[in-house]
């Protein structure tokens, strides 16, 4: 390969926005130096919602770092070129859609973005893609018309290959010199697009960052991740695939998408179990060559002074909302679904709250999670906190806790907080980690880098977790993560370890890594009568708390014993964390594991 890549194209539905975990991985590729050094051009393509008011003011924030180049729907046609003005304008005309030419920063680094709203398309040339599709790819659109979400990712896909070919995003250039990044099924409809329109032009990359059957496995049955994993582990040693397991999933359109992904010249999985959960699909996926490219962490080195000092403001927090300045700082930043696996926080602190009371101890367990993104309005959050003592306290009655927030405070939360003794639990279901967002309570110097930096523990037990950007993150600032051994993070953590550990001269025991606890809810006892993978299909919920119930003393144990006593601890755990942050880092995923799979990917690898 040479040592530029002309073209890469990001096909994703965070193209425009940055909404959730494929946003974190966009902004910690397209921000490292080593992708920008070897990737001379990069377009990020996707969806432009313009019916939603709260898209567009997210599209349109400043913190969105986008500079509008051209948008019908914004009335902006006079910063491009006029040749490339009329070009977009007769793509938008040909196909009845809206489109949106800007540039968008990441890191210290601009890429230019294509979004397309086609919120009325014109339906012969969607309904001609679809018949394409279902005549190449056995993908019959009719059977999934309910499903809004592929309806439009197939509405948008034709005019988005249009759009970067009116941009002259690849003029001149050979198949080898431009790929297509398809992030998740959503990306998918581009790479059909562009097999449609120039068949074997363009070297096509399908980047899994989950395995939404898997997912839609683990989340829909009480057995969660107990029950798939022993399923999935004994079917690769019977040779059997996900349909001779769970039945054949093409009612749900995600998996029929998935199943076309050994149609591109390469797979990234992001985590270790991602591939065997690819390859679980059976097919052409039993040998299809599956790249790990696993996502990276952001170092920001710190001093100790600066981490006792972030320390210090989350104690005084507490001290403000429950009367005692902890011992320990405990934190949970994730988002409320199921898949997170809340309650696993909750079973070890049961465990902890005694261990701490045997050394008189204290602690507290931060958990910022909401079932609404966007936020509560600061002032109901002042009257709540002036009110009822919000984030202590909660009500369901007033826009205050919803949805999963409900059931998590009230038959996990505060159940607990009224048997410990030495630790609490407190849920702050509103973003923003400052006093305004968060009332008077919260310390007026606090920003949300103070709950990263003076985390003691970050937790992150979850069901499904193709890797957990956010689980890793307070590893850089000397944080213990206790993670399930599902978490795809797990295998990168412990390969960045043992190459630390060789270079000492040191012996690698992944179960002594002191910045990292593997909390173990899959294995079954030797004398569990689990054999062939329909046996495990048996496994529900009461199997599994019951394994909930006897590791989550041992995964309180672990963390116990790795905990700080003294300012010469955390700085150990600083140093330790700091050096996995540095091999973890997002140079060197592009470096080690992207770059080597765009080569394979036009077989160069």
């Amino acid at each position: 390969m040479d040592s530029t890549i002309p073209l890469v194209i990001h096909a994703t539905h965070e193209a425009g926005v940055k909404v959730g975990g494929i946003g974190a991985v966009l902004d910690g590729l397209l921000g490292a130096d080593v992708y920008n050094q070897r990737v001379a051009r990069s377009v990020l393509v996707g969806p432009l919602s313009g019916w939603d008011s709260v898209q567009m003011e997210r599209l349109n924030s400043p913190r969105n770092r986008l500079t509008i180049r051209y948008s019908s729907l914004h009335g902006i046609f006079d910063n491009v070129e006029p040749a490339l003005r009329d070009a977009l304008q007769a793509v938008e005309q040909a196909y009845r859609v809206a489109i949106l030419y800007g540039i968008r920063g990441f890191g210290a680094y601009e890429h230019e973005v294509l979004l397309v709203d086609a919120s009325n398309p014109d339906r012969e040339a969607v309904n001609a893609f679809r018949y394409y599709v279902w005549q190449h790819y056995g993908i019959d659109s009719s059977r999934y018309a309910h499903a809004d979400e592929m309806n439009l990712y197939f509405s948008i896909a034709q005019p988005l290959f249009a759009s970067l070919k009116a941009i002259g995003a690849d003029t001149g250039l050979s198949q080898n010199e431009r790929f297509i990044i398809a992030h998740e099924w959503l990306g998918m409809p581009v790479v059909f697009a562009s097999q449609m329109n120039e068949p074997g032009q363009w070297r096509t990359i399908f980047y899994a960052h989950e395995m939404a059957t898997a997912r839609l496995l683990v989340e829909t049955h009480g057995g969660h991740d107990t029950r798939f994993y022993n399923a999935l582990f004994r079917a690769q040693a019977w040779g059997q695939s996900l349909d001779d397991v769970f039945g054949n999933h093409d009612f749900f359109f995600k998996h029929a998408i998935i199943r076309q992904a050994t149609r591109c010249d390469n797979i990234f999985a992001v985590g270790d179990l991602v591939v065997p959960e690819l390859r679980f699909l059976g097919g052409e996926f039993a040998h299809k060559n599956i790249d790990l490219v696993y996502n990276g962490v952001t170092v920001h080195p710190i001093t100790l002074a600066e981490k006792l000092a972030s320390r210090r403001l989350l104690q005084e927090y507490c001290q403000n909302l429950l009367g005692y300045r902890p011992d320990y700082i405990f934190t949970h930043v994730t988002r409320m679904v199921l898949s997170k696996g809340m309650w696993r926080d909750i079973r070890v602190m049961e465990h902890l709250d005694r261990m701490l009371r045997e050394v008189n101890k204290t602690a507290v367990l931060f958990v910022l999670s909401t079932s609404q993104p966007a936020g509560r309005r600061s002032e109901w959050v002042h009257a709540w906190e002036s009110q009822y003592g919000w984030p202590v306290g909660h009500r369901a009655d007033n826009g205050d806790l919803i949805d999963a927030e409900t059931g998590f405070f009230f038959d996990g939360v505060e159940p607990f907080n009224q048997r410990a003794r030495d630790s609490r639990i407190v849920l702050i279901n509103q973003f923003g980690w400052d006093r305004q967002s968060c009332g008077q309570r919260m310390p007026a110097a606090m920003s949300f880098m103070d709950l990263r930096r003076g985390s003691d523990v970050e937790f992150g037990q979850s069901v499904y977790e193709p890797f957990g950007i956010a689980q890793v993150e307070p590893l850089n600032f000397g944080a213990i993560s206790c993670v399930s051994n599902v978490c795809g993070c797990v295998g990168f953590v412990n390969q960045v370890a043992e190459k630390i550990a060789s270079r000492e001269g040191a012996h690698f025991d992944p179960s002594d890594n002191p910045n990292l606890v593997v909390a173990d809810y899959v294995s079954l006892p030797d004398s569990y009568p689990i054999h062939s993978p329909q046996d495990a299909l048996s496994i529900g919920q009461p199997t599994r708390d019951w394994i909930e119930g006897m590791n989550s003393g041992d995964t309180a144990w672990r963390i116990f014993r790795r905990l700080p006593v003294d300012e010469t601890g955390i700085a150990r755990l600083m140093e330790s964390g700091e050096a996995l942050a540095q091999g973890m880092s997002w140079d060197v995923v592009v470096q080690d594991y992207l770059l080597p799979g765009l080569e394979k990917a036009r077989g160069e690898g």
